[in-house]
C-alpha cells in the first residue's frame, strides 16, 4: 500500500490586540462600549487590591492559605466578560477576579478563606460552580453540564479556568475529549502562567504550545497574550458565539504569568529567578490597560484615586461584615449541613454521636 498523508490540519492561531505601551490593532481589537472596559478595568484592580488585602490578613494569621491572582486579571475578566449571566462559570482554585466579575461576595471570599465553607454557599439563582482546589478535577463536570445544556436547549454555554498543569492531568483529557466527541457548549480557558506550583511549562509538555492540544480533540484551539485583556475579550466572545451557535467547544490558551506564589504555603524564590519576575511585571495586565485608557481619554489621576479609594472602602467594608458573621460561627455541628439538601440517615447518626461527644466533653470541663 503507498504511503499518504492526513489531511492536513489547521494552524494555531496567535492573537494579540495590545502591546505593553497600551497601542492596539484597531482591526483586531474587539468592539468594546467605553463603559464596559472601564467597568473591565475596575473589576481587574478590584482583584488586584482584593489580592493584596487578602494577603495582608493572611500574613497576620487571620486567614488560611489562597491562591493569589496577581498578574493574571486580564486572562480572567476578558474571558468571563464575554458570557452572559445566564451562562455557566466553572472556576479553579484562582479564578477571584473572574468570580468577581460575576458578581462573588468579597465577604464570602474572605470566610472561605478563613475555613468556613460557608463562604461557599452558591445563591440560588447563580449558574456559577464554587472553588475548585483539586487540579482539573472540575473539567468533567464543566463538560457534563455543557452537555445538560445541549440536551436541555437552553442555548446557554459554560466557561471552566484551568492552569497549564491542569493540562498534564487525566481530567483534562478526558473532558477535551468528551466535550469533542458530543460537541457541547463549552469554553475551556486555561491560564498558562508558566509555572504548575515549582514545574515549568517546558517540563510538562513537549508541544509548542497548549492551545494545539484541541487538534487532537477536534476542535479549536487558539493562543492568545494572557495580559492583553482586549486579546482575551476577542477570542473569548468567538468561542462564546461558536459554542452557542454551533454547539462546539474551544480552547483558549492565555500565555500569561504568576507573578506572585502559587499559594501563600510557596516560596517560588527557591525554583524561578527574580529577572524572570521582572521580566513579567513590565507586562503587567493593568498598567497596560491603564496606559490605554489613558490614551483614549478615559481615565486620569483623580478618576483612578477615586475608583481606588471606592475599592478600598467596600473591601474593608467587607472584611468587617465577615469577622462579624464569623464570630456567631461557633458550633462545630454546622459542618454536617453542608452535606446533603436533606440528611441521610447514616449522617444523622453521625451528627448525633458527634454533639453528644461535643456536650460530654463540655460537661467535663465545666
Amino acid at each position: 500500500m503507498p504511503r499518504a498523508r492526513m489531511k492536513e490540519l489547521e494552524p494555531i492561531e496567535i492573537l494579540s490586540v495590545l502591546d505593553e505601551d497600551g497601542n492596539f490593532d484597531k482591526e483586531l481589537a474587539p468592539d468594546i462600549a467605553d463603559e464596559k472596559l472601564i467597568a473591565i478595568f475596575r473589576a481587574m484592580a478590584k482583584a488586584r487590591l482584593f489580592d493584596e488585602r487578602l494577603l495582608n490578613l493572611q500574613r497576620q494569621g487571620k486567614l488560611g492559605t489562597f491562591a493569589p491572582v496577581r498578574g493574571q486579571e486580564a486572562a480572567q475578566v476578558g474571558a468571563v466578560a464575554a458570557i452572559e449571566a445566564s451562562d455557566w462559570l466553572v472556576p479553579s482554585f484562582r479564578e477571584t477576579a473572574a468570580m468577581l466579575w460575576r458578581g462573588a461576595s468579597l465577604e464570602d471570599i474572605f470566610i472561605f478563606t478563613a475555613g468556613y465553607n460557608e463562604g461557599l454557599a452558591i445563591p440560588d439563582d447563580s449558574n456559577d460552580l464554587p472553588t475548585c482546589v483539586p487540579v482539573a478535577s472540575q473539567l468533567p463536570h464543566a463538560v457534563g453540564i455543557a452537555y445538560a445544556q445541549k440536551y436541555r436547549q437552553t442555548g446557554s454555554v459554560v466557561m471552566a479556568f484551568f492552569g497549564d498543569g491542569a493540562t498534564s492531568e487525566g481530567d483534562f483529557h478526558e473532558a477535551l475529549n468528551f466535550a469533542g466527541v458530543f460537541e457541547v457548549p463549552v469554553v475551556f480557558v486555561c491560564q498558562n502562567n508558566q509555572w504548575a506550583i515549582s514545574v515549568p511549562r517546558a517540563k510538562q509538555t513537549r508541544a509548542h504550545s497548549l492551545a494545539q492540544k484541541a487538534i487532537a480533540y477536534g476542535f479549536p484551539g487558539i493562543q492568545v497574550d494572557g495580559n492583553d485583556v482586549l486579546a482575551v475579550l476577542k477570542a473569548a466572545r468567538d468561542a462564546v458565539t461558536r459554542a452557542r451557535e454551533d454547539c462546539l467547544p474551544t480552547l483558549i490558551e492565555c500565555v500569561t504569568y504568576r507573578m506572585g506564589v502559587h499559594t501563600t504555603a510557596d516560596d517560588p524564590t527557591v525554583y524561578r529567578d527574580e529577572e524572570e519576575v521582572e521580566e513579567w511585571e513590565d507586562r503587567d495586565p493593568i498598567e497596560r490597560l491603564r496606559l490605554h485608557m489613558r490614551s483614549r481619554g478615559l481615565l486620569d489621576d483623580k478618576a483612578e484615586d477615586a475608583m481606588a479609594e471606592e475599592l478600598k472602602d467596600e473591601i474593608e467594608s467587607a472584611w468587617k461584615s465577615a469577622r462579624d458573621t464569623m464570630e456567631g460561627l461557633t458550633d462545630p455541628s454546622m459542618m454536617f449541613d453542608h452535606l446533603f439538601a436533606e440528611p441521610t440517615t447514616p449522617l444523622r447518626a453521625q451528627r448525633n454521636a458527634f454533639e453528644a461527644l461535643r456536650d460530654d466533653r463540655k460537661a467535663a470541663n465545666e
